[in-house]
C-alpha cells in the first residue's frame, strides 16, 4: 500500500495542473502572450521557430513583437509586454537587479561576425580583414584603412539599441577605438541592417544567424571566432503584468525542449 503513495501524489498533481494549463490555453487564444523579441532574433527566424514549437507543445498562443532590445526592455518594464527574448545582457541585468523583471533565464548563445566586401581572387577586401579571428585587431585595421583612403570604406552600425548594436559598441570599447563619421554611420532604422550593408557594400557587425538567413554577395563573413563575439540570449517575464502563461513559457524555453529548438537552428547554441 505505501508503494502506491507516489503514484497517488503524482495523479493528484496532474489533476491540479491540467485544469490550470487548459485555462491558460483558453485564455491564450483570446489574449496571447505578448513576447518582445530582438530584431536579430526575429530576422534570423529563431524567435518564430521557438514560437511555433512552444505552441505545438503547449497549445498556448504567443504574439511576437519584434524590435531593438533596449526599447523592448523599456516596454516590458512599463507593462506593455508580458515577456521578452533579448540579447542585451547589460540592459537586462540592470532591470533584473532592480526587480523589474522576473525569471531571467539563459536561452541561447548568439555568435556575431564582421561582414564586408568579399575578396575577389587575390584582391582582398579594402580593409584587409578577410580570414581574421581577432575582432579588436580587425576593427583597428578597418579604422586605419578608412582614414588612410577616405571614401573607400564604409561601416554601418545598427545604432538602434538592439542587441547587435550593443555587441558592436562593446567590441569598439574593447579595442579602445572611437569610430566616427564620415566612414562610420548609423543605418536607417526602418530597414534591416544587413540588407543596407549589402546594398552599400559596407562593413557591419551582424549575428551569424541573421547572416545565415539573409546574407550573401557582394558581402562575405570576414571575421569570426573571437570569444568576445559571443553573446547570451535571455528570456524573462515582466514585473508589472502577470500573464497566466508567463511562467510556463519561460520554463519551457529555458528547458530541454527550448534548448533542442535552439541547437537545431543555425547560428545559435544552447547555453
Amino acid at each position: 500500500m505505501p508503494a502506491r503513495r507516489p503514484l497517488l501524489l503524482a495523479g493528484l498533481a496532474a489533476s491540479l495542473f491540467w485544469p490550470t494549463a487548459r485555462a491558460q490555453q483558453r485564455r491564450s487564444l483570446t489574449d496571447p502572450l505578448r513576447l518582445g523579441v530582438d530584431t536579430a532574433l526575429a530576422d534570423s527566424g529563431l524567435a518564430s521557430h521557438l514560437q511555433k514549437a512552444f505552441g505545438r507543445d503547449t497549445g498556448i498562443a504567443v504574439q511576437l513583437v519584434p524590435g531593438p532590445s533596449v526599447p523592448l526592455l523599456d516596454a516590458l518594464e512599463r507593462g506593455e509586454l508580458d515577456a521578452a527574448l533579448t540579447n542585451a545582457p547589460d540592459a537586462e541585468l540592470k532591470l533584473d537587479q532592480q526587480g523589474l523583471v522576473h525569471d531571467r533565464q539563459a536561452v541561447a548563445t548568439a555568435r556575431y561576425v564582421i561582414v564586408g566586401p568579399a575578396s575577389r581572387g587575390k584582391q582582398r577586401d579594402p580593409a584587409a580583414l578577410s580570414g581574421g579571428h581577432d575582432a579588436g585587431a580587425a576593427l583597428l585595421l578597418l579604422r586605419n584603412a578608412a582614414i588612410a583612403a577616405p571614401g573607400t570604406i564604409l561601416f554601418l552600425s545598427a545604432g538602434d539599441g538592439s542587441g547587435t548594436h550593443m555587441a558592436e559598441q562593446a567590441l569598439w570599447r574593447a579595442a579602445k577605438l572611437a569610430p566616427a563619421a564620415p566612414w562610420y554611420l548609423n543605418a536607417d532604422p526602418k530597414a534591416p541592417l544587413l540588407a543596407q550593408a549589402r546594398a552599400r557594400g559596407a562593413y557591419a557587425v551582424v549575428e551569424r544567424g541573421v547572416w545565415d538567413a539573409a546574407g550573401g554577395a557582394p558581402l562575405a563573413v570576414l571575421v569570426e571566432g573571437d570569444p568576445l563575439m559571443a553573446g547570451p540570449v535571455h528570456a524573462m517575464r515582466g514585473f508589472r503584468v502577470a500573464h497566466p502563461a508567463g511562467k510556463i513559457f519561460v520554463a519551457w524555453i529555458a528547458g530541454p525542449k527550448g534548448h533542442a529548438v535552439v541547437t537545431s537552428h543555425r547560428g545559435y547554441t544552447a547555453p
